[in-house]
């Protein structure tokens, strides 16, 4: 059975198997986790993320979708970056913040990682409600975790005690 746990503190510093990057399209670091990520991995990152750009991701990585790079200098094995939707109070875009969590699992699975760090995706500068971004990660994690066997630990890691409320108010 997999353990699903909430941790306040970094995620760069978890000693997980796979780190998932809340990244922006063009993968090549921006703020928040996804500049934490690349900062704290090294150029490693960066170098495999261009060459991802450089071949089969030209156009970007698409919204909801995921892939792995090396984790660089991390304590991490693998980096999967996915990129969450932006809040839209005119459009429902939750299924492609579902999908960020199912893909980024299925990639995990893929890349052989038992243990995987999750941040709170899309609920920083792309504003989406925390309460309602805790619950959409907890229910798919579950579903799919349940599904697939494969993981020994899903962790959610929380950077401020708002976004741990939530998420301890959901598991």
């Amino acid at each position: 059975m997999t353990a699903i746990t909430l941790v306040r503190g970094d995620i760069t510093e978890q000693p997980v198997d796979a780190v998932v990057n809340a990244a922006n399209s063009t993968l090549l670091g921006g703020g928040g986790v996804d500049g934490a990520i690349h900062r704290k991995g090294g150029p490693e990152i960066l170098a495999e993320c261009r060459a991802l750009r450089a071949g089969r991701l030209g156009g970007g990585l698409p919204t909801g979708s995921a892939v792995a790079t090396s984790a660089g200098r991390l304590p991490a094995r693998w980096v999967i970056h996915t990129v969450g939707p932006v809040w839209s109070t005119k459009e429902d875009r939750s299924a492609l913040l579902e999908s960020c969590y199912r893909e980024s699992l299925q990639v995990a699975r893929d890349v052989g990682a038992r243990t995987v760090a999750f941040p709170a995706i899309s609920t920083g500068v792309y504003r989406w409600p925390k309460a309602d971004g805790a619950r959409r990660a907890v229910t798919t994690v579950r579903a799919k975790v349940a599904a697939a066997g494969a993981f020994d630990e899903v962790r959610f890691v929380v950077f401020d005690q708002d976004t741990h409320d939530a998420y301890q108010a959901v598991l």
